[in-house]
């Protein structure tokens, strides 16, 4: 499973008939602003302290994403280290995601 997935890919997936769970790590007042649908919010910063919230994922692909890419990318290092490997990287983050899939969400 490559690391990376693009907006597009993730659209697809999103419509298919096993979708990803999707985890924003940003903070609380940028989640406010602009989110895909169903994504359960840690942000990065807590992420150790509330990773036991995760623990029904465990064996699901889950699709990390920050505003840009690097604050997913960290969390990604958490959960591996916490043994999660179902893991993918949205590329670009939600601001590439308003670009190429959906103009509607807010930019920031």
């Amino acid at each position: 499973m490559k690391l990376q997935m693009t907006p597009r890919e993730l659209a697809e997936r999103l419509r298919s008939a096993h979708p990803p769970k999707l985890l924003d790590v940003r903070e609380p007042e940028e989640y406010a602003i602009v989110r895909l649908d169903g994504a359960r919010l840690i942000p990065l910063g807590e992420l150790l302290l509330r990773h036991e919230e995760l623990a029904d994922w465990r064996e699901e692909e889950i699709v990390v994403y920050c505003h840009h890419g690097l604050r997913s990318l960290s969390a990604i290092g958490q959960l591996r280290h916490l043994g999660f490997e179902k893991l993918r990287n949205l590329a670009g983050g939600i601001d590439r995601w308003s670009v190429e899939v959906d103009p509607s969400a807010p930019r920031y």
